[in-house]
């Protein structure tokens, strides 16, 4: 239960005076619902402005701060023209305040003829006069609300201003309480960090790095707690112990040899299936590296034993490609697999259940459909997730109700996280890697390419098809928004169709799931050849066939994505191309990152060069799918302060008493202010 200390913090924002529908929308469209929210809602930048008491040329460019007498009033005559309001300072020098569109009639009540105001905005030159266009401030020298020095930006949402958003942030630091410390105090020395209250505090109202910092490895901490405290709790509890006898894996036809990283990562999870630990591992496989067949290994094990595994993938697509997978490989052996989605209902959703509880289903392939409170096994010894960055601690808690004794983990992913940011997401699992791709695989060339260059790239997929190979075209949207100019799947296979006819399909997240099954099934056929689809077949789609990958506005995809989406080819015996389709004008950092895919096919090497692109921008894979784990640190902060936070948290632990000890109680308090209570939950379950 949550400390009663945070109460204020977790109201809603509607308890703040002054806030209604008009505002709440705009708040809303920033996520923005609680105090908390608000608080946590950081300046994107500064306003500097420099006190002045005269008009100065020198002053040409900055934004001042000047006691004026308002003179005349003067109208262009138009319209829409605009209004100037003459003021002079205190040694009759003029300068020109601006106003357009409605905002004239406002200025004209703000700023009487023959009365003094403060005005502050940016001083500059128009022909030879001095001029201040729409100045942002224009109140009486008396006035309690005086423009300041240094002034917070805050990210915005259309129907709030700054200004606005920072009043009711200054309202809601009234309700701020002071908690306990749970910081270790050698790390706060260190680091000359304020308490996080006063850090809260002072970030509002002046720009410090070191405050940001401060705040950041607050919640860098509170994870790193949390996911210690679930991997102890994981230690505490009881697995089964899971020991195959060769029945089954040894009967598997594989199409191809294994590579060594293969046998190496099956050999190191067999040596956590036979300890009653429960296994929480983490494989981390580069495109086309094989994880399926570790997958598949693992879930036999379980059934050489006696026991079930279960499959969990991200999507409906993934999850249905992998069932189809599955029986090919056990074509022949005794294996029963079956799937379950949320889309499967009555008989076949009754029958599925029954085969999971009686245990004649050995292995069930499917959605969060599959870990459901009325879906219930027999005897689950091994769950595998792919792709599934949503997993966390409370997701890996519920598992564990789920067989006899505590289930073993296994999480793969193929998006490639630099060993810093891996232990952010995934700190209390150990870790296998795949880094080599099976025989037979070749690396796609990629190539980018100009917009203005779409005509000749057509006829190119014309020669590519004419030859009986199939092809993706990836589109960022579904349909055109009057806030966008990128193509829209539907709109661009439209006119693909004029040209190709019937060889062209489409596929998007919008469809229902037995339209897109046609479509895909339609395409993995080969009945048709030129799929084009939205971001939906980032991962699992496998079609041998298909060799070239078109990725239309790709500077506008992060590189996690571009990286995900070639991977969709090369996975024949086929040469295989990517073709990265950019905009005619862009940016310094994407044409970096555009080079950095022509270059390398290296997941692992796109992976770590993207962070030092980025900076303390979005993260690999993660923050770019909104998957981070962090929604107030960045990924520069992440990567410096992991490793001081893991110390902290196993400090607490192990020295300091855990959450019992007096350090523990406000590190009981950092979990649930950071919504990190699933750890909290470990010693309550166990």
């Amino acid at each position: 239960m949550r400390p009663d200390i945070l109460n204020p913090l977790f109201a809603e924002i509607t308890t703040l005076k002054g806030i209604g529908p008009a505002i709440a929308k705009p708040l809303d469209r920033l996520k923005i619902a609680r105090i908390k929210d608000l608080l946590y809602h950081f300046p994107s930048g500064w306003t500097y402005r420099k006190q002045v008491t005269l008009l100065d040329e020198a002053d040409v460019g900055q934004n001042i701060i000047i006691k004026l007498v308002i003179g005349e009033h003067k109208s262009s005559g138009h319209r829409r023209g605009p209004l100037r309001i003459f003021g002079s300072d205190a040694e009759g020098n003029y300068v020109t305040l601006t106003f357009f569109g409605r905002n004239g009639g406002w200025a004209r009540k703000q700023l009487p003829v023959g009365e003094e105001r403060v005005v502050s905005g940016k001083l500059e030159r128009y022909g030879d006069e001095l001029q201040i266009v729409h100045p942002d401030h224009m109140d009486k020298p008396d006035s309690k609300s005086q423009p300041q020095l240094a002034e917070p930006v805050y990210p915005l949402s259309e129907g709030i201003t700054s200004k606005r958003l920072g009043q009711l942030i200054s309202d809601s630091l009234q309700k701020l309480p002071e908690l306990p410390e749970w910081a270790e105090p050698s790390v706060l020395s260190k680091a000359a960090w304020s308490s996080w209250s006063r850090a809260l505090a002072s970030i509002h109202q002046k720009d410090d790095e070191g405050l940001h910092d401060r705040l950041a490895y607050d919640e860098i901490f509170s994870n790193q707690l949390a996911l210690q405290l679930v991997r102890k709790e994981m230690d505490r509890r009881k697995g089964v112990a899971v020991q195959g006898d060769e029945s089954l894996v040894g009967k598997l036809k594989l199409p191809f040899e294994m590579t060594g990283a293969q046998k190496r990562t099956v050999s190191e999870i067999e040596g956590d299936l036979v300890q009653s630990r429960p296994m929480l591992r983490l494989l981390q496989g580069d495109v086309g590296s094989g994880k399926t067949v570790v997958a598949l290994v693992t879930l036999l094990r379980a059934v050489e034993a006696g026991m079930q595994g279960a499959f969990l993938a991200p999507t409906e697509i993934l999850a249905r490609q992998h069932f189809a997978s599955l029986q090919e490989l056990l074509s022949g052996l005794p294996v029963n697999v079956a799937i379950l989605t949320g889309r499967d209902k009555g008989k076949i959703r009754e029958s599925t259940l029954m085969g999971l509880a009686d245990g004649s289903i050995h292995i069930l392939v499917g959605t969060h459909a599959i870990f459901q409170e009325a879906v219930e096994y027999k005897n689950l010894a091994v769950a595998v997730i792919d792709e599934q960055h949503r997993f966390g601690v409370s997701q890996r808690l519920m598992l564990s109700g789920k067989g006899r004794g505590v289930p073993h983990l296994l999480v793969m992913t193929a998006t490639p996280i630099p060993r810093s940011l891996a232990l952010a997401s995934y700190g209390d699992m150990d870790a296998s890697q795949l880094d080599e791709l099976p025989p037979g695989r070749t690396p796609v060339e990629t190539l980018v390419m100009s917009e203005e260059k779409l005509v000749s790239l057509v006829e190119g997929v014309g020669r590519h098809l004419a030859d009986g190979k199939q092809a993706f075209w990836v589109c960022p949207l579904v349909e055109e928004s009057a806030n966008s100019d990128l193509a829209a799947a539907e709109q661009r296979a439209a006119q693909l169709k004029l040209r190709f006819g019937d060889k062209v399909a489409v596929v998007h997240g919008r469809m229902k799931g037995p339209e897109k099954d046609a479509v895909m099934e339609a395409f993995a056929s080969g009945k048709t050849q030129l799929l084009v689809a939205t971001t939906v077949i980032e991962v699992g789609v496998d079609v041998p066939n298909a060799s070239l990958m078109i990725v239309e506005a790709a500077d506008r995809f992060g590189l996690a994505q571009l990286h995900q989406l070639r991977g969709r080819v090369g996975r024949g015996a086929e040469k295989s191309r990517c073709v990265l389709v950019r905009s005619a004008q862009i940016g310094e950092t994407a044409k970096a990152r555009l080079a950095l895919m022509r270059e390398t096919n290296d997941g692992f090497r796109i992976a770590e060069e993207d962070l030092k692109l980025r900076g303390a921008g979005e993260m690999l894979g993660v923050r770019q799918s909104g998957e981070s784990p962090f929604n107030i640190a960045s990924d520069e902060q992440v990567r410096e302060m992991i490793g001081m936070a893991a110390d902290d948290a196993k400090l607490l632990l192990e020295r300091d008493g855990g959450l019992t000890g007096s350090r523990g109680e406000a590190a009981r308090i950092a979990l649930y202010l950071f919504e990190r209570d699933a750890g909290v939950a470990t010693l309550r379950s166990g």
